[in-house]
């Protein structure tokens, strides 16, 4: 599946997280932002565009309908981060830490998630278009009522993930592991599951299998 990579240009400048501060509205651009620590911080609003963070901590932060376009993060710990209402446009998360996450009522569009521990997430309510988790722990998540169009989960541990109220049709999730997932027979229509689970699901079913 293809999906469009951040577009970063060249020769970024070095920022704190408090350059965010110096314009108007909330705003960082065209920089990098290293090795740091962001806490305590609860922003409306705030924009980022064409930034690369690298082994960042967000420690205590809600950025509420935040603007996320041609962003990287690589290696940073955004647990329990509030980006509800979000707006992700070409964004990458690389090796993050993202363990209850909430980007609830969020639009997704051009997202890679790429070996990143996102248990007890949160997507609910979310519109996802052309994302990508590959090799990502996604236990416990929750994509209730979420709408998907070409989302992809390649090799995840998606072990009791909620998808109630979500359509999956077309989604493909035989290379990823789990033993339950919360899920309504009518969501599972068009769905590509393994043989395995196939199986697993006809005797959550009440199915007999004869062999």
């Amino acid at each position: 599946m293809k999906i469009d990579k951040p577009k970063i240009p060249m020769g970024l400048t070095s920022a704190s997280f408090q350059d965010v501060f110096s314009n108007e509205e909330p705003y960082l651009g065209s920089s990098v932002v290293e090795s740091s620590i962001v806490e305590s911080k609860q922003i409306e609003k705030v924009e980022f565009y064409q930034v690369v963070f690298r082994n960042v901590t967000f420690t205590d932060v809600s950025f509420r309908k935040i603007e996320l376009t041609d962003v990287i993060f690589e290696n940073c710990d955004l647990s329990n981060v509030q980006l509800i209402e979000g707006s992700l446009h070409r964004v990458e998360f690389i090796d993050c830490k993202l363990i209850g996450l909430n980007l609830s009522d969020s639009t997704l569009k051009n997202v890679l998630f790429t070996n990143c521990n996102l248990n007890l997430s949160g997507f609910g309510y979310g519109n996802l278009k052309q994302v990508s988790f590959l090799t990502c722990s996604l236990q416990n998540a929750d994509f209730y009522e979420c709408t998907f169009s070409k989302v992809q989960f390649q090799q995840c541990e998606i072990n009791d993930a909620n998808f109630t109220g979500t359509p999956l049709k077309g989604i493909d999730l035989s290379s990823s592991t789990f033993q339950r997932l919360t899920v309504a027979v009518e969501d599972l229509r068009g769905c590509e599951v393994s043989v395995e689970q196939a199986v697993g699901f006809a005797t959550l079913l009440g199915l007999k299998i004869k062999d």
